[in-house]
């Protein structure tokens, strides 16, 4: 299964006609520019993911890279490797009140001056989600809208060729809830980022 859109054909498309042409004149130069075209194709892959049934489930596939405090709140952001999956999920149950586009840089998602990088914001009240453009990623792609309502673990986005996506908890939840640790590898709508009991419990990491 691929990610919804018919933008991913953009991304594959010239690649895979060049490659046919290229057929004709050198098959090492074909060869290669069709398994540009399948590479393409696979990294907007967009396997099935089983929700967990509590806590704040992780917005993306990745290594988590940011944890910290900020106006009273919790930030849990995680960086996607251009090998991950880059279908983003939704942590926890609500509603989108708004969804907003801010223009930016392409700064590396992992570098300190990201924060004035490309972005969208899906704010449920409660939570919100932030998916930030990277050094390569040049386009994001929301799938939802003000007035959606959405269950922990749906698909509410895609960034192509890029990057992090933050989860800013609930004010009810804590330094003390979050139970994953920066560098720690997760799976977006699977991993438990944070439970209002701070208890954390073996999690099983699938690898696609």
């Amino acid at each position: 299964m691929f990610a919804r859109g018919s933008w991913k054909w953009v991304y594959a498309l010239p690649s895979a006609v060049v490659g046919l042409a290229l057929l004709a004149v050198s098959s090492l130069w074909g060869v290669l520019a069709l398994a540009v075209s399948g590479f393409v194709l696979w990294f907007h892959r967009d396997p099935e993911r089983t929700p967990p049934h509590e806590g704040v489930a992780s917005p993306a596939d990745g290594k988590v890279s940011v944890i910290r405090e900020e106006d009273g709140r919790v930030r849990v952001g995680v960086f996607m490797n251009v090998t991950d999956v880059h279908v983003n999920r939704a942590p926890l149950d609500g509603t989108v009140e708004a969804v907003s586009h801010r223009s930016g840089g392409h700064r590396p998602a992992f570098d300190k001056e990201s924060h004035h990088n490309e972005r969208v914001r899906i704010d449920c009240g409660e939570f919100e989600v932030v998916l930030i453009a990277g050094a390569f990623a040049r386009r994001i792609h929301p799938y939802v809208e003000a007035g959606d309502e959405l269950e922990r673990g749906d698909r509410i986005g895609h960034i192509s060729f890029g990057s992090r996506a933050d989860v800013l908890l609930p004010r009810e939840y804590d330094r003390g809830d979050v139970v994953v640790e920066e560098g720690e590898k997760v799976a977006a709508g699977e991993t438990v980022l944070a439970r209002r009991d701070g208890r954390r419990v073996e999690q099983p990491l699938r690898v696609e």
